[in-house]
C-alpha cells in the first residue's frame, strides 16, 4: 500500500473514531440542556429549609434507603466511605453531610439533581453507577430537592472521599462514558394514564427511589442490565445471594398474594401464608429492616398494587416430574436433615406455622438458582427485628459444622422430597456460592 494510501486509511480512521468519541459525549450530555448554567449560577441556600421539607426529604433518604450505603461500619450516618464490592473493584460511597471541604456543603440543589437524574457530580465527573442513577434518573426534581434539604440540615462531618480501587479500564472517565452510552438512558418517570394513580405511586417507588432493578435484574458482564424494569432476577455480584424474579409466580412473583400479605412482608419482614411463613432474609431482610419498615401503609400498599401487576397472566409452571430413581432420598442429606433441621422444619418439611418456614412446596427451595439455599445455611436464617416483629425466629448457621458435600447432600435433600422436583445441588454449587468460592 502506497504512503498516500496509508495516509488517507490513517485519516479515515481517526475521523471515524473522532466522531465515535463525539457521538459517546453527546450521549453522556443528553437531557442536560440548561442544566449546567443552571448549576454555575446556583448558590448553596443561605437560609434553612422548612420543618416539612426536612422531614419529607428524611422520609424519602429512608426509602431510598440511602444511609445504608453511605455510611461505613461504625462511622457517622452520611458521612460514607463504606466499601461496596463489585466484580470490577471496590467503590467507596461519598459523604452526604454538609461539611464545606468533603461533603455537599459546597453543593447547590441542581448540582445534586444533576447527580441523581444524571449520575454526573458537581464537578462534572462522571458517577460510577453503584450509585444508582439508572433508576433515580426517575425520582422527581421536588423529591431530589426535598432529599437535598434532608442531607443539608445533617450535622458536617469532616470525612475526605477515599478513591475508589477499580481495576483498568473501569477506572476510567472514558470507560465510564462508553458504559452510559450503552447501558444510561435519563428520564424522569412518566404515569401511566391507564393505571390508577396508587399503581403510579407504586411504580414510581419500586421503579425509581426503592431502586429495586439494582438488585432485581440479571446483570452481564460490564455489570450492564437489559433496561431499567428487568426485574426479571439475577445474581447480586460479589455478594453471591440471588435476588428472584417479581415477575416469576416460581420465584419471587406475588400476583396471587393479597396486597394485605405483600404490606405485612415488607413492614415486618414475616409473612403468614395460609400457615406457610415466608421470611425476607439476606440483602432483602436489610432492605425491610433499613427502609420499607418505615414505609407509611399507603405506600406500602402501592407497591403491593403495582407489584401485583408484574408479570400479569403468567402462570406458575411446575417442574416436570423425574423418574423415582433420580428423586431418590440421599440417605446422607436424608440423615443430615434429620439431625440438624427436622426438629424445627418438621419431619416432612411441614414446618411451624408463626415460627419455621415449611420446606415442602416452597418456591425459595426449588427456585433454579439454589444460592440463597447455601447462603443460609452456611450462614444462618435470621429475619430482621422490624417493630411489627421485634424478636423473629432464627436459624444457627453451619459454615463450620458441613462440608461443601454435606451442604450438597442436605439441599439436595430438601429439592427432591416431599413433592418438590428441582435439580440436585453440587458440591461445585456449593463452592461457587460460598465466601472465598469461585466467582
Amino acid at each position: 500500500m502506497s504512503r498516500s494510501r496509508i495516509g488517507l486509511w490513517a485519516l479515515a480512521s481517526a475521523a471515524v473514531m473522532g466522531a465515535l468519541a463525539a457521538g459517546v459525549v453527546a450521549l453522556n450530555l443528553r437531557g442536560e440542556g440548561d442544566l449546567s448554567a443552571e448549576i454555575a449560577a446556583a448558590q448553596p441556600p443561605s437560609q434553612p429549609p422548612s420543618t416539612e421539607l426536612v422531614a419529607r426529604g428524611a422520609y424519602l433518604a429512608r426509602t431510598g434507603n440511602c444511609m445504608a450505603c453511605h455510611t461505613s461500619r461504625g462511622g457517622e450516618p452520611y458521612a460514607g466511605g463504606r466499601g461496596i464490592d463489585t466484580p470490577f473493584g471496590t467503590v467507596y460511597s461519598s459523604n452526604l453531610t454538609p461539611d464545606e471541604q468533603t461533603g455537599l456543603g459546597r453543593w447547590s440543589a441542581p448540582a445534586f439533581w444533576r447527580a441523581m437524574h444524571h449520575g454526573r457530580s458537581a464537578d462534572g465527573r462522571l458517577l460510577v453507577p453503584a450509585f444508582p442513577y439508572t433508576s433515580t434518573t426517575q425520582v422527581s426534581r421536588a423529591d431530589s430537592d426535598a432529599i437535598y434539604a434532608y442531607l443539608r440540615s445533617l450535622p458536617p462531618v469532616v470525612q475526605p472521599a477515599r478513591p475508589h480501587d477499580l481495576s483498568f479500564p473501569f477506572n476510567t472517565q472514558a470507560a465510564l462514558a462508553v458504559w452510559r452510552a450503552l447501558y444510561f438512558r435519563p428520564g424522569e418517570f412518566q404515569p401511566d394514564t391507564s393505571r390508577s394513580a396508587e399503581w403510579n405511586r407504586g411504580a414510581y417507588l419500586v421503579q425509581g427511589l426503592g431502586h429495586c432493578n439494582a438488585c432485581h435484574a440479571h446483570r452481564n458482564a460490564l455489570g450492564g442490565t437489559t433496561g431499567p424494569l428487568d426485574l426479571g432476577g439475577g445474581l447480586i455480584p460479589v455478594q453471591n445471594w440471588y435476588a428472584p424474579s417479581l415477575t416469576d409466580a416460581r420465584e419471587a412473583g406475588v400476583a396471587d398474594w393479597a396486597e394485605a400479605e405483600i404490606v405485612a412482608l415488607l413492614k415486618t419482614g414475616v409473612v403468614d401464608r395460609h400457615g406457610a411463613l415466608a421470611v425476607a432474609s439476606g440483602p432483602m431482610g436489610e432492605v425491610v429492616l433499613r427502609s420499607t419498615q418505615h414505609l407509611s401503609d399507603a405506600d406500602l400498599g402501592a407497591m403491593a398494587v403495582y407489584l401485583k401487576t408484574l408479570g400479569e397472566g403468567a402462570v406458575a409452571v411446575p417442574a416436570p416430574a423425574e423418574p423415582a430413581s433420580a428423586v431418590a432420598k440421599d440417605a446422607h442429606g436424608a440423615t443430615l436433615y434429620a439431625d440438624h433441621c427436622a426438629s424445627c422444619h418438621g419431619e416432612r418439611g411441614e414446618g411451624v406455622a408463626g415460627a419455621y418456614p415449611p420446606l415442602a412446596g416452597n418456591r425459595a427451595v426449588t427456585m433454579a438458582v439454589p444460592a440463597n439455599l447455601v447462603r443460609i445455611v452456611l450462614e444462618g436464617g435470621f429475619a430482621p427485628a422490624t417493630t411489627g416483629n421485634p424478636r423473629p425466629y432464627g436459624m444457627p448457621p453451619f459454615a463450620q459444622t458441613f462440608s461443601n458435600d454435606d451442604v450438597a447432600a442436605l439441599l439436595t435433600h430438601l429439592r427432591r422430597s416431599w413433592g418438590n422436583r428441582a435439580d440436585a445441588v453440587t458440591p461445585l454449587d456449593v463452592l461457587r456460592y460460598r465466601d472465598g468460592g469461585m466467582r
